[in-house]
């Protein structure tokens, strides 16, 4: 099948990006792919305050390093970047992000990336004050699958949505090694919560792209199911009230000997999708008004991975002053949401999720 959402190549000069990282940053490995084979980024100049990750991009970026610096200020000084790729734990990614802002500097940051949602609320308002993105890294939003299930509920094709059902299940087994015990993953402070900040946050964000509709309330519960030596849950289970008036559940855990399961289900007045990615044997099915029969959707297989994809549509995105897969309002309303999550789950009680003043809260469908 052909892939309906080809790559393109954004038209202008090649950009310069400023990746900001430790040994400790997420994604590494999926970051150094995607800086070294999008076209589009000319250069890349490197934040490495310890000097441990030049070794693991030197090669990669080849004559694409233009420069390594021991801090953002340090960076900022010296160069005018056009995008910052902020990956670091989020006690530290909120000041790299205020930084690059500050720099006037596109900002692409790894999730969850913020502790506090009223800090990143004041961060967007500089952002659009100065004509800024602050992009998060959700990057399963420009997978094709994902894709054509958005843009089915926003032709319609399912009529009005009746509820949501997902769950995100990943490797319990990496909770028992000590690297992960000691790391900032596991630790509360400095990570802002488990299963749910690290993995389940696709999942929430993903619901309210493809319907269209924000999260308005949640209520739920997390605990550590697996008894390790953890700060943070491994298991956790939301009830989501959408801005349409639909409802929707997810489960988010650190449950199988190895690999993921998922599941992601929209029901509607006309139909249905079914996407399962991970531990399914088709990746997609769907039912339409248009087309009553059950129909498969199996995305072609490019090589390029889902972070590099990404990456590369927000860089063309800003290369042509068109707005980015994630905009300011999705970063922040996924950030409030996790934080409602939580804090909804420690007191027993629904908590609403703030809508920015002077945004219309709910349905965000045919915009």
């Amino acid at each position: 099948m052909v892939d309906p959402y080809p790559l393109v190549a954004a038209k202008g000069e090649p950009i310069e990006v400023a990746f900001i990282t430790n040994q400790e940053g997420p994604h590494l490995g999926e970051y150094r792919a995607a800086l070294a084979e999008i076209a589009e980024i000319g250069t890349v100049c490197l934040v490495d305050p310890d000097g441990a990750v030049l070794p693991q991009v030197n090669e990669a970026f080849s004559g694409k390093l233009s420069g390594v610096y021991r801090s953002s200020r340090e960076l900022f000084s010296e160069q005018k970047p056009d995008i910052a790729l902020i990956s670091l734990e989020p006690r530290l990614a909120a000041p790299a992000v205020a930084a690059a802002l500050d720099a006037g500097c596109h900002v692409i940051v790894e999730k969850p990336a913020f502790l506090d949602a009223d800090i990143l609320a004041g961060l967007v308002r500089l952002a659009d004050r100065k004509g800024l993105h602050i992009i998060l890294a959700l990057a399963n939003r420009t997978t094709p699958e994902y894709r054509l299930a958005h843009d089915l509920i926003q032709q319609r094709k399912l009529g009005k949505i009746y509820g949501v059902e997902m769950h995100l299940i990943a490797d319990q087994t990496r909770l028992e090694k000590s690297t992960y015990q000691e790391s900032w993953l596991a630790d509360k402070s400095r990570s802002g919560g488990g299963h749910l900040a690290w993995l389940g946050i696709h999942w929430l964000d993903l619901a309210t792209y493809i319907a269209g509709a924000d999260i308005v309330e949640v209520a739920g519960f997390t605990a550590n199911v697996g008894d390790q030596p953890i700060e943070v849950e491994d298991s956790a289970v939301m009830s989501l009230r959408f801005g349409d008036g639909f409802l929707g559940t997810l489960t988010s855990g650190y449950y199988l000997g190895k690999g993921y399961h998922s599941h992601l289900k929209v029901w509607g007045e006309s139909g249905w999708i079914e996407i399962n990615l991970f531990g399914g044997e088709t990746p997609m099915r769907y039912v339409t008004k248009d087309h009553p029969e059950v129909r498969n959707f199996v995305s072609p297989q490019t090589g390029e991975s889902a972070y590099t994809r990404f990456i590369g549509e927000c860089v063309r995105a800003i290369m042509e002053q068109r707005p980015p897969p994630v905009s300011n309002w999705d970063t922040l309303q996924i950030v409030r949401t996790i934080r409602a999550a939580y804090d909804a789950a420690e007191t027993g009680r629904s908590r609403k999720i703030e809508i920015a003043p002077g945004v219309k809260a709910g349905s965000r469908a045919l915009d």
